[in-house]
């Protein structure tokens, strides 16, 4: 009989699970000496704070000890007041932990965790309290105490011991993403990159696996100004980077659909678009290899490659006054590729930064404007429908208690605020919810032992660490491995929380049952509410994130908006692609009424928008004020569901009008380069299949 084969962990993995020990194990025996009342709360803080990173954790340690410390506010502030009233300081107290939840559904990055936190930490300090009001100022102290002792020593045990900085994980992902990049302007300017031997499914998942990347790439990089090492002196090159990186998606994205239409037109690339296409493929092997530091050429040298090759493209754009659709689209392809390659080279001017910033030199001050990871997809409604469900749920529990006077319902007040707030991301968080159920159940025995056996007999900090050893080290080990970290932590909330719950000198056995009954109850409450309020499947979630796009290219078109909006919409509609593709996955691989193709095209369709509004005046001023005000009305009436998702013909009418007005009057200025350029992205995006001839003659144009 051969026996199952013991799990085999990392170094790695074993380390993080020592150091988490380590460090709740500190924060234990200084609660205990201390005095404090509940020092498990310092040993559960410990492990939520914990992390394999040692900058995540420093962030996380920041942001988990505000929330606390606003919540202890809170509670301080309200249950003395509120305390004669119970079902209004219920009621008060589910509208906080609502309002604070939908301020954190607001923000997608680790920061969010303040509000989340600052919600539920109130319920969790001021529900056990409502009956002694005069003692919730000790009891909120001791609590922020006790937690900041479990942050202090999870910060320094992970910052001081072996700590593993962020720089692997970011620099990884940073050149993954260019290298992404850099094959999509290899495929589109080599030779035999766009034609058979390019795969267009393959095509299609690198295309959605930058976009994913970018935004973690954006999520991760939050925690670079708390790493231990020198690569928080580059937040500044990196977010730059990430910035460079997402405005070229659309450009790319252009370049590829210019070409293809270009072949469309003319039965194939005539040899002045392959020369320019030749000329940038060898200027990007000469700077792969001047990168790679293969070769002494000056900066001066660099330099006049790049304006010859600037002067190359220009000359297959220049304007020679005739109003047709392939002089349109050669003006339209000129303004792509140079945008393209200035792009490319200012991303790996970045990237030498970040490398000169990682051996301690100086790196160039970011003076421009960054944009920020609040730029990403929101989704207000689902924030609301979230809160909704949250101050729901705790309002049941807190009825509940208050009807049957059961000692414990303030414990299911808890777990349903807790609950209801971690999960509130996900479009259907009850599989998740019901997954942690399931592991606390499993947990009940453990916590029991714990509780009602070893506890009691502890009588040394020594006994303490050999009986708690165990069981934590075990969960730590499963606590580092991605597959696993929801039923560790599931497991570890349920002996950990038990433990803070009780007072473990005095506990007996009806009061373990009565708070894990409640524990159960809040949980089963959170899953309920949340299942009949807010439960929605990837079908919805996908057609709600298209109708935000369309809606927002409604908007950029009915205003005049800043050069800046064009990479906000860019940051967030990459991130829409990367919230669009697992959701159609999941629905089977379509999903009514939203085309996985179409966020490429949404994408060029903001860039060109944005593009257009900067360079109106350049352009013929009826004919561009009636383009915009018709794509506003096409793209407002198809985001309020009123519209078909076939444009109308007279749409192409306007964009061929202000075309042929721009070609008729053409002029040697970027802006005019920049407003054809729109033009034809407008055409092309809108109406991929029009005739390769304008449908106004020379005459309308005029």
């Amino acid at each position: 009989m051969q026996l199952p084969a013991l799990p085999r962990f990392t170094r790695a993995e074993i380390l993080f699970s020592l150091k988490s020990f380590a460090g709740a194990m500190l924060a234990m025996y200084l609660a205990n000496r201390a005095g404090l009342p509940r020092p498990f709360w310092a040993l559960l803080t410990a492990y939520i704070v914990a992390h394999p990173l040692a900058g995540a954790v420093r962030s996380k340690a920041l942001f988990r000890f505000l929330g606390t410390f606003i919540g202890s506010i809170a509670t301080v502030l309200l249950v003395p007041l509120l305390s004669n009233a119970p079902e209004l300081l219920s009621l008060v107290m589910a509208l906080w932990v609502a309002g604070c939840l939908y301020v954190s559904l607001l923000d997608r990055t680790p920061r969010s965790y303040v509000s989340m936190l600052a919600g539920y930490t109130a319920a969790l300090i001021g529900f056990p309290t409502v009956e002694m009001p005069t003692q919730v100022f000790d009891t909120a102290v001791a609590r922020v105490e006790e937690i900041g002792l479990g942050i202090l020593c999870a910060t320094l045990v992970h910052s001081l011991v072996l700590p593993q900085g962020l720089a692997t994980s970011v620099l990884g992902l940073l050149d993954r993403t260019l290298a992404d990049t850099r094959r999509w302007l290899t495929d589109l300017v080599q030779p035999g990159g766009r034609g058979e031997e390019a795969n267009p499914r393959t095509l299609t998942v690198d295309r959605r696996r930058l976009a994913a990347d970018l935004t973690q790439l954006r999520l991760l990089s939050t925690h670079i100004p708390f790493d231990t090492t020198h690569l928080r002196w580059t937040a500044g090159a990196i977010r730059a980077m990430q910035d460079r990186v997402a405005a070229l998606t659309p450009t790319l994205s252009a370049v590829e659909d210019r070409l293809h239409a270009i072949e469309q037109a003319e039965g194939g690339l005539p040899q002045d678009v392959v020369t320019v296409l030749d000329d940038i493929h060898h200027w990007l092997e000469r700077k792969a290899v001047a990168a790679a530091g293969e070769n002494d050429a000056t900066d001066a040298e660099v330099d006049n490659a790049f304006e010859a090759l600037r002067t190359s493209i220009r000359a297959l754009g220049r304007p020679t006054g005739a109003i047709d659709w392939p002089h349109a689209l050669r003006v339209g392809l000129a303004g792509r590729l140079e945008e393209l390659v200035e792009g490319w080279r200012a991303c790996a001017r970045l990237r030498r930064h970040v490398d000169a910033g990682l051996q301690g030199d100086a790196v160039p001050l970011r003076r421009m404007k960054s944009l920020s990871s609040r730029e990403l997809h929101l989704d207000r409604g689902m924030a609301l429908l979230s809160a909704f469900a949250a101050m729901l749920a705790v309002s049941l529990c807190c009825a509940f208690w208050i009807l049957t006077g059961w000692s414990m319902g303030s414990v299911a007040a808890m777990m349903a605020a807790v609950f209801c707030s971690l999960f509130a991301t996900m479009d259907d968080p009850v599989p998740a919810i019901h997954g942690f159920l399931k592991f606390t159940l499993w947990s009940v025995p453990i916590s029991a032992v714990y509780v009602l056996i070893l506890m009691p007999g502890v009588q040394d900090f020594g006994m303490l660490v050999l009986v708690c050893a165990p069981t934590f080290l075990v969960l730590g080990l499963y606590m580092a491995r991605p597959a696993n970290t929801l039923a560790a932590l599931a497991l570890l909330f349920g002996v950990g929380g038990t433990l803070a719950l009780h007072d473990t000198g005095t506990a007996d056995f009806v009061s373990f049952i009565n708070s894990t009954t409640a524990q159960v109850l809040g949980v089963v409450v959170a899953a309920r509410i949340t299942r009949l309020v807010r439960s929605v499947g990837a079908t919805w979630s996908a057609q709600r994130i298209q109708r935000a796009t369309w809606r927002e290219l409604s908007e950029m078109a009915s205003a005049p908006r800043l050069e800046a909006a064009g990479s906000a919409y860019a940051v967030r509609m990459l991130d829409r692609i990367g919230l669009l593709a697992p959701r159609i996955a999941q629905a089977g691989g379509t999903v009514e009424g939203v085309v996985a193709h179409d966020a490429q095209v949404d994408l060029r369709l903001g860039a060109d928008i944005v593009t257009l509004q900067r360079t109106r005046a350049h352009l013929p001023a009826a004919a561009i004020a009636q383009l915009l005000a018709d794509i506003a009305a096409f793209f407002g009436r198809r985001a309020g569901g009123q519209g078909e998702l076939s444009r109308p013909p007279g749409l192409l009418v306007d964009i061929d009008a202000a075309l042929a007005g721009a070609l008729a009057a053409p002029d040697a200025s970027h802006e005019w380069r920049s407003a054809v350029t729109a033009l034809v992205g407008l055409r092309r995006n809108l109406f991929p299949e029009a005739p390769a001839i304008l449908t106004v003659s020379q005459g309308v144009a005029a």
